[in-house]
């Protein structure tokens, strides 16, 4: 997966009693050439499948797509083990893992698990030097120490595989800030899309961090959580009156993507139902072998 390819994704958000779905689909968008497959990371939900365990048991059982979590609950997570999960996780898989990473969002439910609640500003820094942290502990090298305010680590050894990519699901502008200087792509928050004012506004904060910090910004990948719904017969609105995406027929939705491509910048998409549930076996046959193959086309000529 390079820097310019543009990838097509699903979601869901698998439970104890969802195990057999979540393989039957993830195997289904395996077959069908998606590139991707994410889960949610809420590990306080006792009903939930561990994100993490799920990714492993998934990538185990499929061939080519890649997986994520979106984004990981990086304050259960230290970021060592973490580095180690993400790198095993490549290693086992052939590289099919993509580092999908959160300062921290419900901090009443992170702190129930015993996790030491953190100001914004503090979780922002952590989640800075979480990032830092696993692409030291990635990609062979001599031993790290690394002092930081919040990680620290004394003569680890890095792991003999490359870090994954990172993508965040930065919110303000310190996040954002932070993932223009140290991560490889963006997910922007609340499902915005490529024509909110919450995209407007964010995205400039990452590539004016990016230029400072001597990268490219263009290197940094947006890649946007769209739910929605596929229709049999074209929409007379696909976007209710705040201007959000709803849906509308394969063609309705290839025209639409293909323009977030080429005159957005937009570098991927994770399908969710409307609800921002996974969607269902129909819905992702035409996601994956209608609308994914078209928009392929449309910006390659």
């Amino acid at each position: 997966m390079s820097a310019h390819d543009v990838v097509f994704g699903f979601g869901t958000h698998p439970g104890i009693d969802d195990i057999a779905e979540l393989l039957r689909t993830t195997q289904q968008a395996d077959r069908d050439g998606l590139d991707l497959f994410t889960l949610s990371d809420h590990p306080y939900i006792g009903d939930r499948l561990d994100a993490y365990a799920a990714l492993g048991f998934v990538l185990g059982r499929t061939e080519r797509i890649a997986g994520f979590a979106n984004v990981t609950n990086l304050p259960t997570r230290p970021a060592p083990m973490l580095a180690r999960t993400v790198t095993s996780l490549s290693a086992l898989s052939g590289g099919r893992v993509v580092l999908g990473m959160g300062a921290g969002g419900l901090w009443d439910r992170i702190t129930d698990m015993g996790v030491p609640r953190l100001t914004p500003g503090d979780a922002v820094d952590a989640f800075e030097e979480a990032i830092v942290l696993v692409k030291l502990l990635s990609g062979g090298g001599p031993a790290v120490t690394y002092q930081g305010k919040h990680y620290q680590v004394h003569r680890i050894e890095p792991a003999p595989v490359a870090a994954p990519p990172v993508w965040t699901g930065s919110v303000g502008p310190k996040s954002l800030a932070a993932t223009g200087r140290v991560a490889d792509g963006w997910i922007p928050g609340h499902a915005a899309d490529w024509l909110s004012e919450r995209y407007r506004a964010s995205r400039p904060i990452i590539d004016e961090a990016a230029v400072a910090a001597g990268r490219d910004p263009s290197e940094i990948r947006t890649v946007f959580n769209l739910p929605g719904r596929i229709t049999d017969r074209p929409l007379p609105a696909t976007r209710d009156s705040d201007g959000r995406w709803l849906g509308g027929s394969a063609d309705q939705w290839i025209e639409e993507l293909t323009g977030a491509v080429l005159e957005h910048g937009a570098s991927g998409f994770t399908l969710f139902a409307a609800g921002h549930g996974a969607p269902d076996h129909t819905q992702l046959a035409r996601w994956a072998q209608e609308i994914a193959p078209a928009v392929r086309e449309a910006i390659a000529t």
